[in-house]
């Protein structure tokens, strides 16, 4: 008979791998990382939240108990775009500013942006000139009104995200 850690050991490094790079999750947000593993996540959520190796706090998975005092929104909300293009995605993880996830779909490279509110210029200016290979932009906004004012080379397209993880897309005419 097989024990548990053979049984979900691959899975349950995953998941405390996302936890962990992400700093938050919430449960819709690992389901949806995971489509074909759901009732195996569940699982492993109350698992790994019994046995003190993650935390459940204010509706938010943490690796620490501290870490739902500093949540980033904007990784939070990236986190969600991130789940839309799941299916497709070979490898994904947390990128270094201006880009909150990084991650390879269909041999390209994407990056999801969150362009915060009254951060427009700068975020226009950093990403003005592009390397010899451009990552793919998705650049996440908190307002639709935002997308006139940025100008970014290699924006595949700008998005929204719901505080109930509903992903509406956008193209600049």
């Amino acid at each position: 008979m097989k024990t548990r850690t053979e049984l979900y050991g691959k899975e349950a490094k995953s998941l405390l791998r996302d936890i962990t790079m992400y700093r938050a999750l919430t449960e819709e947000q690992v389901l949806r990382l995971y489509p074909s593993k759901r009732e195996t996540m569940k699982n492993l959520l109350s698992y790994l939240t019994k046995q003190d190796r993650i935390y459940y706090i204010d509706g938010l998975y943490c690796p620490t108990p501290e870490c739902a005092e500093d949540i980033d929104r904007g990784l939070l909300a990236a986190v969600w775009v991130l789940a839309d293009f799941i299916d497709q995605v070979e490898y994904h993880s947390v990128a270094e500013y201006p880009a909150k996830i990084i991650f390879f779909a269909d041999g390209e490279i994407y990056e999801i942006i969150h362009a915060a509110q009254g951060k427009d210029t700068l975020l226009s200016y950093v990403l003005s000139s592009t390397g010899e290979h451009p990552s793919r932009y998705l650049i996440l906004v908190d307002d639709p009104g935002q997308i006139e004012q940025l100008q970014i080379p290699n924006a595949s397209g700008y998005c929204t995200v719901s505080p109930e993880g509903d992903v509406h897309y956008y193209q600049k005419e």
